[in-house]
């Protein structure tokens, strides 16, 4: 049968002493299907100030088509860990989307065009030391004040795991919100040992 090439949407590409997982054909198919191809590319995936909120102000859009661009980006992130926070934020507005959500789903359609042969890289070597590290906003979401933690875990210098997540609880202060993501982040780094 040879080497791995593609597997479910993956595409495998193997060197000497690497290999390099990435999604680019399924990234064009995606930007065809949602008739982003033409558009222009953007270097960043979100404005640095940009909000989302339940309570928006902009018009409601269809949830049908949302939910399914929100579906196509969320299968994306299994090899695109630079996409997980934006889309992860965009996701919790699948029920009752408005204009300034689909706005911000289209840029991330507009980050893809320009990088879309982004991926991940293995490489060979010795190194086998398990390393994680983590971050958090504090009440970042405005709806219900939670935070947001995001972590990464690398064995050695490959990236194995990585997260984005809505805290379960409301911290208090930004040490409280900080804890509960060095907690998780340790959690995961027993789990994977």
């Amino acid at each position: 049968m040879g080497e791995l090439k593609f597997f479910l949407g993956l595409q495998i590409k193997h060197g000497k002493d690497k290999i390099h997982i990435h999604q680019t054909k399924y990234i064009k198919d995606m930007l065809k299907k949602y008739n982003m191809h033409k558009s222009n590319e953007m270097s960043t995936l979100m404005y640095p100030n940009t909000v989302l909120d339940k309570n928006d102000e902009s018009s409601p859009i269809d949830p049908t088509s949302y939910k399914g661009m929100i579906g196509s980006h969320l299968y994306l992130t299994s090899s695109r860990p630079d996409i997980m926070y934006s889309v992860c934020l965009c996701a919790r507005f699948q029920v009752n989307p408005q204009q300034s959500h689909f706005s911000a789903v289209k840029r991330i359609f507009r980050y893809l065009i320009g990088n879309g042969n982004l991926g991940l890289l293995y490489e060979k070597g010795s190194d086998c030391r398990l390393k994680g590290f983590c971050d958090t906003d504090y009440a970042g979401d405005r709806v219900e004040r939670k935070s947001t933690s995001g972590g990464c875990h690398f064995l050695g210098n490959c990236l194995v795991s990585w997260t984005s997540k809505r805290q379960s609880t409301i911290s208090l202060s930004t040490t409280e919100a900080e804890y509960v993501a060095a907690s998780s982040c340790c959690t995961q780094d027993k789990a994977s040992t």
